[in-house]
């Protein structure tokens, strides 16, 4: 088999990085991966301007913004936006004028969010890259080259399933709001699974509350995406796992008239730590499947490829954005559908 894909390329002169946000998910993943690359972080702006501080004290030459027009006046900059989606236009409307910028998902709350915060970039000439960093992750990067080869045959199974604990007390802006699964961890697979599969025909969902956390919303949800009669794709996710993890479940599986893969995401097993990713492929007539050596995971190796693309975009190297903007209002408005199919009754059985 052909060398499978499992990292973006690293650009080869990289413009300094100004970081809107300095919330878990920077300090967990955005950092580590652009530590790794050798990234340069020019400092951080947050409404917090303590947390901003001690974010920049972990980064050599890193300053704390006061304000966001200081950090927005920073020359060359590419910026980093990781805020709630609720507050990303109004990030971008301070921006300056044809910036590159790589914003955290989801893109806003609602479709008409996204529209909004679309109409921002065009209006301010913004190249925008959307951080569905799971596009990027060495698995899924693998997993894509082999689908593009054919190499599964017609494919007649496409399933992700997510059984775990999930500990939404880290993120305290989520708490109350009147979306939550299917906005800020499942947009994921949906993303994914355009990306993979293309354009779904529609959705059928449904999204359910816990009485354990009756402080959150939707915490678990059934999706199937249409595409056609031949092919099953789902997304079930439930994450209020309480029983020991040996039956926990974190994965992606494909299969096809030739062929199949499982592909694991380790993180969601034990958040934020994780365990391992892992990619096992098998080839009809075979006795087992076959694991496929792994460079990294979804959480941290899958953040090098969101900014990689974006600061090799804006010197030219990338002809094209992997996830821009034009493209991650199509995957919010499969996740409006979602939440449209999840309102309307079900289908009522008859006598």
């Amino acid at each position: 088999m052909a060398e499978l894909p499992q990292a973006w390329p690293r650009p080869s002169a990289p413009r300094p990085i100004v970081v809107i946000g300095a919330g878990a998910i920077v300090e967990n993943a955005h950092l580590p991966a652009y530590r790794r690359l050798g990234f340069e972080v020019a400092g951080f702006h947050d409404l917090d301007p303590a947390r901003a501080g001690a974010t920049a004290a972990t980064w050599p030459g890193a300053r704390a913004f006061a304000t966001m027009a200081a950090a927005a006046a920073w020359p060359g900059a590419i910026f980093d936006v990781a805020v709630p989606g609720r507050a990303v236009a109004g990030v971008l409307e301070q921006l300056p004028e044809k910036s590159h910028v790589l914003v955290q998902k989801p893109l806003g709350e609602t479709l008409a969010e996204a529209k909004q915060i679309l109409s921002v970039c065009r209006a301010r000439q913004l190249s925008v890259a959307l951080n569905f960093q799971l596009r990027f992750s060495p698995n899924m990067l693998a997993l894509k080259a082999l689908l593009d080869r054919g190499h599964f045959g017609d494919l007649v199974d496409v399933e992700v399933r997510v059984v775990t604990y999930t500990p939404w007390q880290l993120w305290s802006f989520m708490r109350g709001l009147p979306r939550l699964e299917i906005l800020y961890h499942s947009v994921h697979y949906l993303d994914a699974l355009r990306h993979l599969l293309g354009e779904p025909r529609g959705v059928f969902a449904r999204a359910t509350r816990n009485p354990a956390t009756p402080e959150y919303p939707d915490v678990a949800s059934a999706t199937i995406l249409d595409y056609g009669p031949s092919c099953r794709v789902t997304v079930s996710t439930f994450h209020a796992h309480a029983p020991l993890p040996t039956h926990a479940m974190s994965q992606l599986r494909v299969e096809g008239t030739r062929g199949a893969a499982v592909a694991r995401m380790g993180v969601n097993l034990a958040y934020p730590t994780g365990e391992p990713d892992t990619l096992e492929l098998w080839t009809r007539g075979a006795d087992r499947f076959e694991p496929v050596p792994l460079r990294g995971s979804w959480f941290t190796e899958a953040f090098e490829g969101p900014m990689s693309n974006l600061q090799r975009f804006a010197a030219g190297e990338d002809t094209r954005l992997v996830s821009p903007v034009e493209d991650a209002v199509k995957t919010m408005a499969l996740v409006e559908a979602c939440y449209i199919a999840s309102d309307a009754p079900g289908t009522p059985i008859p006598d």
